[in-house]
């Protein structure tokens, strides 16, 4: 079996690595892959933080083209390859996830980080949505999570535009939190996964929920939903001198 992902584990901390060089496409097998891996990620409960990096010179180049040019049409493929709701399942992974990013991170590349709670990046990567280009527009979800991330003018730039945005640029306008140099990539991104996974794992999935209902949820409500959640976490939460 040609197989697309590697999955290892560092303690609490599960790497998903995009093994598909040159390039990391994505196509269909690494759908299927990456919707199996996601669900066992989310039945999982030692998982604490989940990185996204990749083998090769990029992170993701995109779309498999090839594959385009095989079906009956653009829609048919993009019928095939959205089959299966990825997406979906990134949203429903409730620990922290971190894309680990170097070379192009481009169409599937760039919309899985924007999925990610955190984005790292190295100095030679390189962003974009080019699906404008060929009268598409992107259908993993960056027409949302752009806009929410750095406003409706930004998202609406890089998708009408399609242009290649240097990491620099990238964390200058707020869609990247970090950027390093490429040897330090890895021992950067591991710190601070690191970091994360050391927290109460209660607590911080308590707070990624929290966060991520305020893009959503009017502000009376979602000051309820985090009282809620602080209950929750304090009626769980062990007495000091208890044996847990």
């Amino acid at each position: 079996m040609d197989e697309r992902l590697v999955v290892t584990a560092r303690g609490p901390v599960t790497e998903i690595i995009f093994d598909h060089p040159p390039i990391n496409i994505y196509d269909v097998a690494t759908r299927d892959e990456l919707c199996d891996t996601l669900t066992a990620v989310i039945a999982d409960p030692g998982v604490r933080v989940l990185v996204f990096r990749a083998i090769g010179d990029h992170f993701s180049a995109g779309a498999d083209l090839r594959e385009f040019g095989t079906a009956p049409s653009l829609w048919a493929m993009r019928d095939a390859r959205w089959g299966r709701d990825v997406w979906g399942l990134l949203r429903a992974v409730d620990v922290p996830m971190i894309a680990s990013m170097h070379g192009y991170a481009v169409g599937f590349g760039f919309e899985l980080a924007l999925h990610c709670d955190f984005r790292i990046a190295s100095e030679d990567c390189v962003l974009s949505l080019p699906e404008a280009r060929i009268g598409m527009i992107p259908a993993g979800g960056a027409s949302q999570t752009l806009s929410r991330l750095a406003g409706t003018s930004a998202s609406m730039r890089l998708i009408l535009t399609g242009e290649r945005l240097p990491a620099g640029t990238a964390r200058e306008r707020g869609l990247v939190d970090d950027v390093v140099p490429r040897d330090e990539l890895r021992a950067h991104t591991d710190a601070f996964a690191d970091r994360i996974a050391a927290r109460p794992t209660a607590a911080v999935r308590a707070a990624k929920a929290a966060v991520w209902a305020a893009l959503d949820l009017p502000l009376a409500i979602g000051l309820e939903r985090e009282a809620d959640l602080s209950r929750v976490l304090r009626a769980t939460r062990p007495r000091r001198g208890s044996a847990s």
